[in-house]
């Protein structure tokens, strides 16, 4: 056994490594980690405030690149590129299944845990999240009322309304559609976007063409197929943050106001692309 850390000792010993960074920047700098790691300001002396604050941060980290791939997109699309597309909604898909599992993390906290600190959250809450709704925004599920708790924040409330009167992913992948030579009703490629929508007969018509002639519209019936993927992880996110709140406060108001799991049960209906499923029983 000694001499088998003796070659191991031997072959790390042959490494070489960059030791003086007095006038170079270290791994450290470059991911602002001083910044980083002093953000977890703890309100109370509760052990599990520091995992509460530590998950909702990397949720955050999160959306802020979900927000980047598909603010990206949403310029490709307008470009008629979807292919480049494919690789950054793809991305947000993922990114959308490592939120899902941190749920599991927070769930090791028990009801007692949380009520230790619960009370220094005053009326903040994850339903205030200015990055949550610019996503919610770009995937087009539009409410200027959720612009209300940034009115004092314009750094945060500027860009949120911004997203808010731009068109969505999905708004921008109907007007492609229409320049494809859809029959896309005038109304769909053409309106206010702050606006919710909702189903449309000639968007449905045209994707039930699209999945019926997949071969001739090949690209497009793989956007499709991005586009539910997408949604298909934000709802499995939605339904796992709905358990989760349940596990940890049952049926109580959530700190922002809300109903708490009522809210989140409502949220559960909301569709981003009704049609794309609505087609799928013409199919």
């Amino acid at each position: 056994m000694a001499q088998n850390k003796d070659l191991t000792r031997d072959r790390l010993a042959e490494e070489q490594f960059h030791t003086d960074f007095s006038k170079g920047m270290v791994y450290g700098d470059y991911l602002g980690l001083s910044d980083l790691l002093s953000a977890q300001q703890l309100r109370s002396p509760a052990h599990d405030e520091m995992l509460f604050i530590i998950m909702h941060q990397c949720s955050e980290l999160w959306m802020k690149l979900m927000i980047h791939e598909l603010t990206a997109a949403v310029a490709l699309i307008q470009n008629d590129e979807l292919r480049p597309a494919f690789k950054m909604t793809a991305r947000v898909s993922q990114i959308q299944e490592q939120l899902t599992q941190s749920w599991s993390i927070l769930a090791t906290m028990t009801p007692t845990d949380y009520l230790t600190f619960r009370d220094t959250l005053g009326a903040a809450s994850g339903f205030q999240s200015f990055q949550y709704r610019t996503l919610e925004f770009l995937l087009g599920n539009k409410d200027r009322k959720f612009l209300a708790p940034h009115k004092n924040r314009p750094e945060w409330h500027d860009p949120l309304e911004a997203a808010l009167e731009a068109p969505s992913i999905y708004d921008e992948t109907l007007r492609l559609l229409s320049r494809k030579g859809f029959a896309i009703d005038q109304s769909e490629v053409a309106r206010d976007w702050s606006e919710p929508r909702d189903a449309n007969e000639s968007v449905r018509a045209a994707w039930v063409e699209i999945y019926r002639n997949a071969e001739k519209y090949w690209d497009l019936y793989e956007w499709a197929e991005e586009l539910i993927d997408l949604e298909d992880s934000f709802q499995t996110w939605r339904f796992r943050h709905r358990t989760t709140v349940e596990r940890i406060i049952g049926h109580k108001r959530g700190t922002g106001g809300t109903s708490g799991v009522g809210y989140l049960n409502r949220a559960l209906d909301i569709r981003f692309f009704p049609e794309l499923w609505d087609a799928r029983t013409d199919l």
